[in-house]
């Protein structure tokens, strides 16, 4: 059993009505190319250094015009639709946001949501401070979906150093780990691919990772290069730093026979941690 997949590699900044319309397109072309399920990146519809305009642009989920145009843009194209994420606003006249992806089926449907649960707070090479937690509330559930290729397990961007997380989800049936970013450009070039092809080796499963790339308002740069990792470690697919469609095809078959090999998920031995004094 295959899966014919695609990721959106995108450009996003602070023109929502553009940022869709481009992803219109590129979900279009990806369609046309065979796509069956199509993965979007971390903050598709709007992105922009400035945490003040990132809150001005939030809406709650109901209201919130991204999720209804990729809800339909789903519904017209016949497709699975992983949105990689949206700043939603967590009621009217709330103050926290929650950095929320949603897996949008053919029929338009939102079959399931996940708020990030680890906060990008951090102190980049540059000296940049990025605080996520001062506006995001992080989330506290992590999602395996349910699809006709297996089941999808949903994380954001900076969950990937965590690899808890992903062990979690692959022992609660998920074959496919998605990992929608927008991944600091000064970390991705030594961070970005061993991250992602760790997460795949560790837990025997495909890794999907849509990203934006380029600069975004405020001079804030992406390191793109979306990729498409197999259960054994393998790139299957891997994009430049231009916006573009990644087609990759995933042989699921891969999934147990890599678990089988090692069964490294089975195991759940305890252990305690001990401290041993060093020589003087």
């Amino acid at each position: 059993m295959q899966l014919q997949i695609a990721c959106i590699q995108l450009n996003p900044g602070n023109d929502l009505d553009a940022n869709l319309q481009a992803a219109r397109a590129a979900v279009m072309d990806a369609v046309a190319q065979g796509a069956q399920l199509v993965a979007l990146p971390e903050f598709a519809a709007f992105l922009d250094r400035s945490g003040r305009a990132m809150a001005q642009a939030a809406l709650p989920e109901e209201s919130h015009p991204a999720v209804a145009f990729f809800q339909e843009l789903a519904r017209s194209a016949s497709v699975w639709i992983m949105l990689g994420s949206v700043a939603v606003r967590e009621s009217v006249g709330g103050e926290r946001l929650c950095n929320r992806s949603f897996a949008i089926a053919p029929d338009g449907r939102v079959v399931a949501r996940y708020d990030k649960i680890h906060m990008f707070d951090v102190v980049l090479p540059s000296g940049r401070a990025i605080q996520e937690s001062r506006t995001y509330r992080p989330g506290t559930q992590a999602p395996v979906v349910d699809t006709p290729w297996g089941a999808l397990g949903m994380t954001i961007c900076y969950d990937l150093r965590f690899p808890q997380l992903y062990r979690a989800l692959a022992q609660g049936g998920a074959t496919i780990l998605m990992v929608p970013s927008a991944f600091a450009f000064e970390t991705g070039s030594v961070h970005w691919q061993p991250l992602l092809q760790a997460r795949a080796i560790e837990t025997g499963c495909f890794v999907v990772a849509a990203a934006t790339c380029g600069t975004h308002p405020g001079e804030w740069r992406t390191w793109g290069h979306s990729m498409v990792v197999d259960p054994w470690g393998r790139i299957l697919a891997q994009a430049g730093d231009q916006p573009g469609v990644l087609m990759a095809t995933l042989d699921l078959p891969a999934v147990p026979r890599a678990r089988a090999a090692i069964p490294s998920l089975d195991a759940r031995n305890k252990f305690d941690i001990v401290r041993a004094p060093g020589v003087a």
